[in-house]
């Protein structure tokens, strides 16, 4: 069933960077970013209410709230950069650079997660990292 989320995903990722493109035109791009970010705030909470969850707010461990406060400040300053480079830049060389944070996750995973290294991971990240290049340059 991940696999079908993560293809779900993918594909609004695709809609995302299209969207945004269309949409920021003309647009200061920290402000587009706080629109979306607002829209997001909504869907998200709009869910958590909806599907019961926030019942599970008191069983947050301060580890957890720690890393998921430090990984929204990571999201938001990676929207901020993202807006911008979009807004200056074309789509179709922004959003490869973009996805090229697979691989800055998976050796981040390595290191800081203590993933297994695989011949399989390295071969892909290099393969990815290759693509990357022949489309921005």
């Amino acid at each position: 069933m991940w696999i079908i989320y993560a293809f779900l995903s993918a594909f609004f990722a695709a809609a995302t960077s299209i969207l945004a493109k269309l949409g920021i035109q003309n647009v200061n791009s920290n402000l587009a970013t706080a629109i979306r970010t607002v829209v997001i705030i909504i869907m998200a909470w709009g869910i958590v209410f909806l599907n019961g969850s926030y019942k599970e707010i008191p069983n947050i461990t301060q580890k957890s709230w720690l890393f998921l406060i430090l990984s929204g400040v990571a999201t938001g300053l990676s929207w901020l950069f993202y807006f911008k480079a979009l807004q200056l830049g074309d789509a179709s060389k922004v959003v490869p650079i973009d996805k090229f944070s697979v691989v800055i996750s998976m050796v981040l995973a390595f290191l800081i997660l203590k993933e297994a290294v695989t011949a399989k991971t390295i071969i892909g990240g290099i393969l990815i990292t290759l693509g990357t290049f022949v489309l921005i340059l």
